[in-house]
């Protein structure tokens, strides 16, 4: 990055372009970069990687940001990311890769289903820096002004040229005032699950419909997770990759198929 230029942040999301969360971002960091907005033209939220490859995708420019360059794609978070690289920035790389802030929590096992943080991942896995933000609070009309100091502390740091190579940051926010957050704590991803239910119900002809429900259950006691940090009123910050390789498992598995 020329030092006498602005970095570029790539900006993007799963709530949609006209999402608060993601308008509080923008509102957050615009003097710290040369700011592209490209976000889904509609909610994509639980997503996760998922890629658009059986129809086609419309890339629009939106008007909801004044002067900033913002688009809105037909497509994924995952997608976004891509068309921005490949297309709406050509032969420029961005100096960050931020999504969200999410309506909602994104810790523990959700960071698997997350639009948001695949958005993150997907620049990760571009060697870009990268980051997903979250607030725990699903309300479409949620106050994130508490993120704003947090977000520019991490923002800043991320854009120094130390940020660990091929990662992104899971930052998640508790639902607090300012003055109650506690601090960032770095964390460990919790162990957890979605105990699913699926509603059955019919449909005004008669034909059956599911409705997926749920509710998280947090498996692990450790004082060091994302789960204990927000429990805590700690701003959470788990650094994820890409590679899904089970290294403690490598020698074992190998042990069963020796022959």
């Amino acid at each position: 990055m020329n030092e006498i230029e602005k970095p570029l942040i790539l900006i993007s999301n799963d709530d949609g372009i006209n999402a608060k969360g993601i308008k509080s971002l923008v509102d957050f960091v615009k003097d710290l970069g040369e700011i592209v907005v490209v976000a889904p033209s509609f909610p994509q939220s639980g997503m996760g990687h998922a890629i658009t490859i059986h129809e086609h995708i419309r890339l629009d420019r939106s008007l909801s940001y004044g002067d900033l360059e913002a688009y809105e794609c037909s497509g994924t978070p995952v997608d976004c990311v891509k068309l921005a690289k490949h297309f709406i920035l050509k032969d420029r790389k961005p100096d960050l890769v931020l999504s969200g802030i999410n309506h909602g929590s994104n810790s523990s096992v959700s960071v698997i289903y997350s639009g948001t943080m695949s958005a993150a991942i997907e620049g990760a896995m571009e060697g870009i820096p990268s980051v997903g933000f979250s607030l725990c609070n699903y309300d479409h009309d949620a106050d994130f002004e508490a993120c704003r100091p947090f977000v520019r502390k991490v923002v800043e740091a991320s854009l120094k040229d130390n940020f660990p190579s091929h990662t992104a940051l899971n930052v998640n926010f508790p639902n607090l005032n300012l003055e109650n957050i506690k601090g960032i704590k770095v964390c460990r991803q919790a162990r957890a699950r979605w105990q699913e239910e699926f509603e059955n119900r019919k449909d005004p002809r008669g034909r059956d419909y599911f409705w997926l429900s749920g509710n998280f259950t947090n498996l692990d006691a450790g004082d060091d997770t994302d789960e204990a940090a927000l429990a805590n009123g700690f701003v959470s910050i788990v650094p994820c990759h890409f590679d899904l390789t089970a290294y403690a498992s490598l020698a074992k598995v190998n042990e069963m198929f020796r022959q």
